[in-house]
């Protein structure tokens, strides 16, 4: 197809009507197939009883059947807080809302019928958590009784917060025996907030224990010095209030600031020979 640019009008350069019909049909057509694409429908493996189950996800539309005569239940998360129900067609659609259970057990029910078979529409319910968007279509006789939803964003941060709360009271070791424990460090230099209490190995690792308001003030790094003085920044795991270090260390620094930085030496002291018959 030939382009034909008709006149410029005020800088502007009017298309051939054409055109920008094609172009609307392309637009259209592009609509249609992102809509079909993010469209779910009901499946055997999804149903629980009578409830059609589905995941939980941003951007998905879900697909509800409904039939003359009979309510589809759409059930929402318990403790989720309706803020709004939008329907593209309420001329032939009955929907309301209604609750059931108490406290956090709390749950929305979204209401739906049709008044005749072979409507389609769309529905968009919006809570404290998220909006969900419904595509509804009524038959003549089937229907889904209920639908909600599992939501697998939620679950995931949930094992995440278990597993970080069972980290948090987790040991900070275990296996260790008392009397190999080494607490011949000395601890010198600046007297900072988070000054280590003190230092301790057990042979393999090194422990530094610091006061409790090291969780509520910037963590200093800690840097091993090595025979020719130089710092090195060690690999270390901060445990509550201890860094451990997977290491033996004979001097070390904890360093925090730029221009006027706080400094905090550890040096490991070697224990005293025992004297013979003691």
């Amino acid at each position: 197809m030939k382009l034909v640019l008709l006149p410029a009008i005020a800088g502007v350069v009017l298309a051939c009507p054409a055109l920008a019909q094609e172009h609307s049909a392309t637009t259209r057509k592009a609509v249609r197939s992102a809509t079909r694409s993010a469209t779910v429908e009901p499946i055997a493996t999804g149903f629980i009883g009578g409830v059609q189950v589905y995941p939980f996800s941003e951007g998905t539309i879900f697909t509800g059947y409904t039939a003359p005569g009979l309510v589809t239940d759409i059930i929402l998360q318990p403790g989720e807080n309706l803020v709004a129900v939008a329907s593209g067609d309420t001329a032939r659609w009955v929907i309301g809302d209604t609750t059931s259970g108490s406290g956090n057990g709390k749950q929305t029910h979204v209401l739906v019928k049709p008044f005749s078979a072979g409507l389609l529409t769309n529905l968009v319910i919006t809570t404290d958590r998220r909006a969900y968007h419904v595509r509804l279509a009524s038959t003549s006789a089937t229907a889904l009784s209920s639908m909600r939803w599992t939501y697998p964003q939620d679950e995931l941060l949930a094992v995440q917060r278990k597993a970080e709360a069972a980290q948090v009271a987790a040991p900070v070791a275990t296996g260790i025996a008392i009397d190999q424990l080494n607490f011949n460090y000395a601890i010198s230099g600046d007297r900072p907030g988070w000054r280590p209490l003190r230092v301790f190995d057990d042979g393999v690792k090194t422990y530094v224990e610091f006061p409790a308001s090291l969780g509520v003030s910037d963590a200093p790094p800690l840097f091993i010095l090595g025979a020719d003085g130089k710092a090195e920044l060690v690999n270390y795991r901060q445990r509550d209030r201890f860094y451990v270090v997977d290491r033996i260390f004979h001097a070390a620094e904890l360093r925090l600031g730029l221009e006027k930085s706080q400094v905090v030496r550890i040096e490991r002291v070697s224990r005293p020979a025992k004297r013979r018959g003691a």
